[in-house]
């Protein structure tokens, strides 16, 4: 008898609780509830890699598209960066990569790459062409 009353108090409990805010449901942190497209960052000779600092949300799904091109062969550094955010794929050419750990990206020639992540650590990082000192040769990710 005691065990069917619990069991009725904890079934009421449970079905009487609202949606936390952050309950997306199955697919969890990857639902698309919980998704965001970023501006994509630009690899060109003389050309700003982003527009402005991307301010991100720790928690938060973001899709970022990176285009270069091809105007000269350059990279993107930032083993901080990669390692404050947990990435789900890299994409370059219909080839999914789901890498364990990424410390640059660096393009030979013109083309895209896909990143999706979910942003971790909060801090602000940067995503820099190598050897650059210029501020529009940089990309910064501030994670709240």
């Amino acid at each position: 008898m005691m065990k069917r009353i619990l069991a009725a108090a904890v079934l009421a409990a449970a079905t009487a609780m609202p949606a936390l805010a952050h309950d997306y449901g199955f697919a969890g942190l990857l639902s698309k509830d919980n998704r965001e497209t970023l501006e994509p960052l630009t690899l060109g000779s003389g050309k700003p890699v982003a527009a402005a600092p991307y301010e991100l949300k720790s928690g938060t799904y973001y899709k970022m598209k990176i285009v270069a091109d091809g105007s000269a062969e350059l990279a993107l550094s930032g083993g901080d960066f990669f390692r404050a955010i947990w990435i789900n794929e890299i994409v370059i050419n219909q080839i999914e990569v789901r890498p364990l750990g990424v410390h640059s990206l660096e393009f030979d020639a013109a083309g895209e790459a896909d990143l999706s992540f979910i942003a971790i650590t909060p801090g602000s990082y940067e995503l820099k062409i190598p050897g650059s000192s210029g501020d529009t040769q940089k990309a910064i990710f501030n994670i709240r």
